[in-house]
């Protein structure tokens, strides 16, 4: 990995590191959904929502479209679905401590 590329991978994981940003694109795992949706389900103002999600999509992490006068957020690709799923699947996961010295 270039210095270029780790850098750029550190970003998307600090987008990821505000509990907000990461509720925000977790909600998009079932599809697209509305800002109304996603201000809904994270429980915060629609302003702070849409400061999230403009700083979402520019780090690539979600997609907008436009269906007549409604916006809707997704994930941009399978690559961002696959590492939440997997991420969320390790903290669920268990504890293995037969591993620890």
């Amino acid at each position: 990995m270039t210095q270029d590329e780790g850098t750029q991978l550190a970003e998307l994981f600090r987008l990821l590191g505000e509990p907000n940003r990461l509720r925000l694109v977790a909600a998009c795992l079932d599809g697209p959904r509305s800002v109304g949706d996603l201000t809904e389900e994270v429980g915060i103002s629609q302003s702070l929502v849409s400061q999230h999600l403009r700083l979402l999509r520019a780090g690539r992490l979600l997609k907008q479209t436009r269906s007549g006068r409604n916006v809707f957020y997704d994930l941009p690709d399978c690559h961002v679905r696959t590492m939440l799923t997997n991420m969320m699947d390790h903290v669920l996961e268990p504890e293995d401590h037969s591993h620890e010295e």
